[in-house]
């Protein structure tokens, strides 16, 4: 995939994203975006940033209030935003697998009834009907709850099961545009999942050449320095709620850089993480595509970022390795 085709792509999305949530952003009005992820995954920074990216460059426009999970303050949102939309940071814990944020998200529908809350691209997976009977009750009181989602399946299924308005919307992450990646240092890297959302425990022991890793494991140390630092930059004449922005701002760049700078190390990767592939295609690195649990990947894949040369759907892990090797030139 040349230069050209890569910058093409990312162009191409960032478009139908525009054209997804444009309607949903008045230039006049302040909007807040709640559920920070103050976690470790470079994946949830890289849609953080995104999302900032997109305000910045179609709006000219950062958000009036943010906050997580674990700091949201009616009192304050009502103060810096008492108008406007309320959008929720996107991803993938949308349903009953990471069920604290679809708690979160339902909480906030409640206490909002009569504001329009817009949902960042989301995949959609319920294992529980008791959960999904849940969702469907709360967003059906809500009345004006926007779902964008980021594949077909989770489209059919929210047009299905719940009554609002439902879009079909690329990552945001795609907004942050090309990057330019460092030289890499290893012909393969293998970048697998660790927690919950990984089909099954892989045994790597025919391939002692290749470094497994995933991107969950961060200097606690070094993520609060970028805290300070950002709080700091925010101290004169601004106002609580940018000085909040700035700092997780700074911690999200730390943790997404962090990830950049660990992918970048593989001539080519192989990955079951869906913000390794797209951010693969953002520093425009061959990588071959395993699926989570439930097929979010592939899902993803074949609405937006599939049919490009960077980018394999490999059917096992043998499979992905041995494309991996060819595309880094190493011998059979």
């Amino acid at each position: 995939m040349s230069g050209v085709q890569q910058a093409q792509l990312i162009t191409k999305l960032q478009d139908q994203t525009h054209d997804c949530l444009k309607a949903f952003v008045d230039p006049d009005a302040p909007i807040s975006i709640l559920d920070f992820p103050d976690i470790k995954n470079c994946g949830d920074s890289a849609i953080w940033l995104g999302e900032m990216a997109y305000l910045q460059t179609r709006f000219n426009k950062r958000p009036a209030y943010v906050c997580t999970t674990d700091d949201f303050s009616p009192d304050e949102l009502a103060n810096a935003a008492p108008t406007g939309p309320i959008f929720i940071h996107g991803g993938g814990n949308f349903g009953d697998i990471w069920v604290f944020h679809q708690d979160f998200r339902e909480r906030m529908m409640e206490l909002y009834p009569d504001r329009q809350i817009v949902q960042f691209p989301q995949s959609i997976h319920y294992k529980s009907e008791a959960r999904l009977e849940q969702s469907r009750r709360a967003i059906g009181k809500h009345k004006n709850f926007v779902l964008l989602v980021r594949d077909e399946e989770s489209f059919q299924f929210s047009k299905d099961k719940f009554d609002c308005e439902v879009r079909l919307c690329p990552d945001m992450a795609f907004c942050i545009g090309k990057i330019e990646p460092e030289k890499p240092q290893m012909p393969v890297l293998a970048m697998l999942r660790q927690d919950q959302e990984q089909v099954g425990a892989v045994d790597f022991s025919a391939y002692p050449d290749i470094p497994k890793e995933d991107w969950i494991t961060e200097n606690k140390m070094d993520v609060r320095r970028a805290k300070a630092m950002g709080l700091f930059s925010a101290l004169l004449h601004l106002t609580p709620s940018e000085m909040r922005l700035r700092k997780l701002d700074a911690a999200a760049q730390n943790r997404f850089q962090r990830g950049i700078r660990q992918i970048s190390r593989g001539e080519a990767i192989v990955t079951d993480r869906l913000h390794v592939h797209i951010c693969s295609l953002l520093i425009g690195r061959p990588h071959a595509v395993l699926d989570n649990n439930y097929g979010k990947i592939r899902r993803f894949m074949n609405a937006f970022s599939g049919g490009t040369d960077l980018s394999y759907k490999a059917t096992s892990l043998d499979d992905g390795i041995r494309w991996a090797r060819e595309r880094a030139g190493v011998p059979a």
